[in-house]
């Protein structure tokens, strides 16, 4: 079968990292659609499937999405930027307040992860980037009022290989019954 990537789910979990250089050369449709799929394949609330998504290539935009996200400039070098957004209406008329600032906002970040997870197993490099301007990035890609801006996700083929950062060891982070019940002792 030609394009069957095999990699295992937990070496794409342990070996994805955010990517902050990028190499020059563009991302292919095929490539993004296979990524897009991925990520739409989510679980959400109700099924209601809340995420937005806006693929950025062009130069100035880029630019302007990385003066938005607190002048992170990495973003503009990316090939290609997209913008992930909750619509926040697609939640709310079942799941009402709950929908909207909760529900849209976990199933949006399921469908991320899912992105970055399919961008990895194609040889890509990413960086979930949640610290920006939200009415500024809504304004550069467009999103009408109902739709939230969520994550700005670089992307290209890696011009770095970042290490493992620290991570907390699981008996400071689960619980067993009850907060304060170490899991496993």
């Amino acid at each position: 079968m030609v394009g069957v990537i095999v990699l295992d789910l937990f070496e794409a979990i342990r070996g994805r990292r955010s990517v902050r250089a990028f190499k020059p050369e563009p991302v292919p449709d095929e490539d993004l659609r296979r990524i897009l799929e991925a990520a739409i394949m989510a679980p959400s609330a109700g099924n209601l499937q809340p995420w937005e998504f806006v693929i950025v290539r062009d130069e100035e935009r880029k630019r302007r999405l990385a003066r938005a996200a607190l002048g992170q400039m990495f973003i503009a070098e990316a090939p290609v930027v997209i913008v992930v957004g909750a619509n926040v209406d697609r939640s709310s008329w079942r799941y009402g307040e709950r929908g909207e600032k909760l529900y849209c906002i976990q199933d949006t970040a399921a469908a991320i992860m899912n992105l970055l997870l399919a961008a990895y197993a194609l040889g890509y490099g990413t960086c979930w980037i949640g610290a920006f301007s939200d009415h500024e990035v809504a304004k550069i890609v467009g999103f009408p009022e109902n739709v939230r801006p969520v994550a700005v996700i670089p992307m290209g083929r890696p011009a770095e290989k970042p290490g493992m950062p620290p991570r907390m060891p699981l008996s400071k982070v689960v619980h067993e019954e009850k907060y304060g019940n170490p899991w496993g002792s």
